[in-house]
């Protein structure tokens, strides 16, 4: 719990320059609500656009600017504690190699036990993700593969009766 408040404080500028760190200015930002020119010219009529339309409520100016969330930003706040090459080279290794390994590590985990978990997932199952899987398939036009009834053991002895011709 220590580690992943110290990563995400040092990543938080505690002072952020208003001139620095704001996002620049896009062409959305200079866009201003249309106005009619004047409540007369609007007709009345059954294909009239409303008047709400032509006048959206303004948004509000009040939002605190977006945090900048740049790898950058914490990398640079990691780096004003050091005091000598070596500290530099570690936490730039610890960064930009250590801390990317183990992100990926606990991925590829994450999705291998995803997929270990899923393995038992039938097309002939009753349960709603067999619904929507023989759904989806039916919407393709892909054919659903028969299960032939049976153990493992048949399987199994199929497989090898039809790759190796049964020979021992």
């Amino acid at each position: 719990m220590n580690i992943a408040s110290a990563i995400q404080s040092a990543s938080i500028k505690r002072h952020p320059s208003p001139h620095h760190d704001l996002n620049p200015s896009t062409a959305a930002s200079s866009k201003q609500p249309v106005e009619p020119a004047s409540p007369t010219s609007v007709s009345s009529d059954a294909n009239s656009i409303p008047e709400s339309t032509l006048k959206p409520t303004p948004r509000r100016a009040n939002l605190p600017p977006l945090p900048d969330m740049r790898f950058e930003q914490s990398y640079l706040a990691s780096l004003q504690g050091a005091e000598s090459y070596w500290t530099i080279a570690w936490i730039t290794g610890r960064d930009h190699v250590i801390l990317p390994l183990v992100q990926g590590m606990l991925w590829t985990l994450v999705l291998s036990g995803w997929r270990y978990w899923n393995r038992g997932a039938q097309f002939q199952g009753a349960s709603l993700g067999g619904k929507v899987r023989r759904w989806w398939w039916n919407v393709n036009d892909w054919e659903i593969p028969e299960e032939t009834p049976g153990k493992l053991s048949d399987k199994v002895g199929e497989f090898y009766t039809a790759q190796l011709g049964g020979h021992d």
